[in-house]
């Protein structure tokens, strides 16, 4: 049972990897090469994938979303933040109105004011989250922001996984998330923060031999602490989708990336930990 178990574990393993690495190269591609446009809509279409699940997973804890609905709502609010972000505010208002009248006329009574708050937090937790990505790819040093939040997820989260199978003795939130520790989470911020050093100094490398691929200007300190509040952000996004699963009574939000589970399980890091970048660099501009 125990090289049964040893088995399983290698190949899910394996398949992680596997996926991974067809889909980092492929992300760091649109990156540094896609129009804005090729960027909102790849964007769009993760969100379309991971709002689906969600909705899955809502209706798994007794609610009947209107899907197809939410789903046209996503996409117009990537359409708007590609033509007008400026509308984005009251088009959420508009869209959340309009699931409730369409909520109020479908569904039984008892289960009108549950389907449109299911339906309205799915656009919200992934679709507005979401947007966060076209967001920072417009910005001056887009691809830069873009490359600096990924490494810092992912980085976290695969430190976080390794040093919590070795170390880890601790639970961090075992209601929600049994096999996540102490150990595990200050492995992720260190993995996270290391990342951050080698980025900030990949990037002056480079431009010293001629080279803007990545570049991130201003004291370390301040990547390091945007480092720190990103990989915060992103455990707890992993955590309260962990909650929702649980809520729901199952392992992952779907099995589309061998090895990861769903969409939404391999994003769930980033639905917070965008926004917050976004908020950061909106904060720096007033400040």
């Amino acid at each position: 049972m125990t090289v049964y178990s040893a088995q399983q574990g290698l190949v899910r393993t394996m398949k992680r990897v596997l996926t991974a690495v067809i889909l980092v190269p492929l992300v760091l591609v649109l990156v540094f090469k896609a129009p804005f446009w090729l960027i909102t809509l790849a964007s769009a279409a993760v969100a379309a994938l991971a709002t689906w699940e969600f909705l899955v997973l809502a209706d798994a804890s007794g609610a009947k979303t209107p899907r197809i609905a939410v789903l046209i709502g996503i996409a117009v609010l990537f359409a708007c933040i590609f033509f007008r972000p400026e509308y984005a505010t009251p088009l959420l208002g508009l869209l959340t109105f309009v699931f409730f009248i369409f909520c109020a006329f479908r569904s039984p009574l008892p289960r009108v004011l549950p389907d449109t708050a299911y339906a309205t937090f799915g656009l919200l937790y992934v679709g507005l989250s979401l947007t966060a990505i076209p967001l920072l790819s417009a910005q001056e040093n887009g691809s830069s922001l873009l490359v600096f939040l990924f490494f810092v997820v992912w980085t976290g989260d695969i430190v976080a996984l390794y040093v919590g199978r070795a170390f880890g003795r601790r639970k961090l939130a075992p209601s929600i998330s049994p096999n996540k520790t102490w150990e595990g989470s200050a492995g992720s911020i260190l993995g996270s923060l290391l990342i951050a050093l080698l980025l900030v100094f990949l990037g002056e490398i480079l431009t010293r031999h001629g080279f803007d691929w990545i570049t991130y200007p201003g004291p370390v300190w301040h990547w390091l602490g945007l480092a720190v509040l990103l990989n915060v952000a992103a455990q707890v996004g992993d955590l309260i989708e962990s909650a929702i699963k649980r809520g729901a009574g199952v392992k992952d939000s779907g099995t589309l990336l061998p090895g990861h589970g769903g969409i939404l399980d391999r994003i769930d890091a980033l639905l917070l930990a965008a926004p917050v970048l976004w908020w950061a660099q909106l904060a720096q501009q007033w400040f």
